[in-house]
């Protein structure tokens, strides 16, 4: 074979979290409590184009979670297959020329200089001190002073038209599959899109779509010649690093919800729906949990698994194996110490639905207290869920920048925006500044969380019963 694949302990979760996301997906399909409000989601304006854009990053998060090592060159006299100890993923062999294109140090977005003046050999024999040329970006101008500019807005507008007719390809095709749906004509159906005529507001997300396949062209046209974001100290691509952290950020903000999310829904319902002691220990137990600062004990953990290891460093036969073990408990005890508010939540609720009629019917014809959760509880707390979930979503993925400024975050060997902005911090500190690790850390983070947070607003607005029961009045 020339590759084996390699799954990683969070590769393995976010298997786990997509079949529980079908899982559900299902579910809410058969049920119209469930599909009723996504409905609503998706008939939003800002929904849909916020799905998207969410739904672009999760592309990058997937294509960076697939691992695998690739076969290496047989040796003379070895039969034996042999393979790279380097972990990649689909997305480093998609990215494999700004992975590879390494220069000495920093570099300016577009730069065809090093940012720093060195000392150079003159053919003579003087030595000059002046900014060498870089060995990858803007190599192929024989002129940068002169031809630069006008090199990127032709390579700009190459990879506008590209991604012009790519969007348009794309929409066309979506607008065949949709008149074969609706029964109508492929130019009817595009009229009816073009005048916003549809429930789904199709016209906005392909704009969206659009305007995402534009950005990603001309980026993908220039980074072919350029550093569109420049370089950092040891002179690795910033675009590179900046796309290698969205799945560090999805993961902080997806996979803590597979250990926050049992506890939180067991626990809350417990407490709402038996109340007496089971009330009183679990109350005694996430009170006293928030008692301890979060930071002090995310610390601690993080660590004592340094240590661990230190000391069995035998154990990893890669930093990318040893990265995302530091990963797993870092969602792991994020998870720990931020499921006592949905539980607070829950157990709110589980009090109020407890005393409803039907559950009181339900427990008078002798059902069991089990099936009285499962039937009416359960179904009746989802919403809650959903919003909470979606809405802790970006202030998890704030939170992996701010530990990782901090230290106690992701190994310093993996790609993130945390880290990222944990070594500009000593960049801003130079004359003159150095600010595009910062910008592409902060311009990227920034996208994610708006849309998070606007798509949260959208989810709030759809399966919160109080503004369905306003809206509907």
């Amino acid at each position: 074979m020339p590759l084996i694949p390699v799954i990683l302990w969070t590769d393995a979760l976010v298997l786990v979290l997509l079949a529980l996301g079908l899982t559900f997906a299902l579910y809410a399909s058969r049920h119209e409590h469930l599909r009723d409000p996504w409905r609503r989601v998706v008939r939003s304006r800002v929904g849909v184009a916020t799905l998207v854009v969410l739904m672009a990053y999760a592309l990058v998060g997937l294509l960076d979670t697939v691992h695998l090592r690739l076969k290496q060159d047989a040796r003379p006299g070895v039969e034996e297959a042999r393979y790279s100890p380097e972990v990649l993923s689909l997305l480093d062999l998609a990215l494999s020329g700004l992975r590879e294109r390494q220069e000495k140090t920093y570099s300016a977005p577009f730069a065809t200089h090093l940012f720093v003046k060195e000392a150079i050999d003159q053919p003579d024999g003087t030595v000059v001190r002046d900014y060498p040329r870089l060995k990858y970006g803007g190599a192929h101008l024989e002129n940068p002073a002169r031809q630069r500019g006008w090199d990127i807005a032709w390579r700009s507008l190459l990879g506008a038209v590209k991604g012009i007719i790519a969007s348009g390809l794309f929409i066309l095709g979506v607008c065949w599959l949709l008149a074969r749906s609706w029964g109508v004509s492929l130019i009817e159906a595009r009229d009816r899109i073009l005048a916003g005529k549809t429930q789904v507001p199709w016209r906005t997300a392909l704009m969206t779509l659009a305007a995402l396949l534009v950005l990603s062209s001309v980026a993908a046209e220039l980074a072919l010649q350029y550093h569109v974001l420049g370089t950092d100290k040891v002179g690795e691509d910033v675009f590179y690093q900046t796309l290698k952290s969205v799945r560090t950020g999805l993961l902080i903000g997806t996979l803590t919800t597979l250990v926050m999310l049992p506890a939180a829904l067991l626990l809350g319902i417990a407490a709402g729906y038996f109340r007496g002691w089971v009330d009183d220990v679990i109350q005694y137990l996430y009170t006293t949990l928030n008692s301890i600062p979060g930071v002090l004990l995310i610390a601690a953990v993080i660590l004592m698994l340094q240590v661990y290891m230190s000391n069995h460093a035998d154990s990893f036969t890669s930093l990318v194996e040893r990265a995302d073990l530091r990963l797993l408990f870092l969602c792991l005890i994020l998870g720990v110490t931020s499921w006592t508010g949905l539980c607070r939540l829950l157990r709110g609720e589980a009090l109020k639905l407890r005393e409803i009629d039907y559950v009181q019917a339900a427990q008078s014809l002798g059902v069991g207290q089990f099936s009285v959760i499962a039937r009416h509880i359960l179904p009746n707390v989802m919403h809650i869920v959903l919003i909470t979930l979606v809405l802790d979503f970006s202030g998890l993925v704030l939170a992996e920048a701010v530990l990782s400024y901090v230290n106690i975050g992701v190994d310093p060997t993996m790609n993130s925006w945390g880290n990222m902005i944990n070594s500009a911090r000593l960049e801003l500190a130079r004359d003159p500044v150095v600010w595009w690790s910062l910008a592409a850390a902060f311009l990227f983070m920034f996208t994610l969380v708006l849309a998070a947070n606007l798509f949260a607003d959208v989810v709030r607005d759809a399966f919160d019963p109080r503004l369905r029961q306003a809206s509907g009045a």
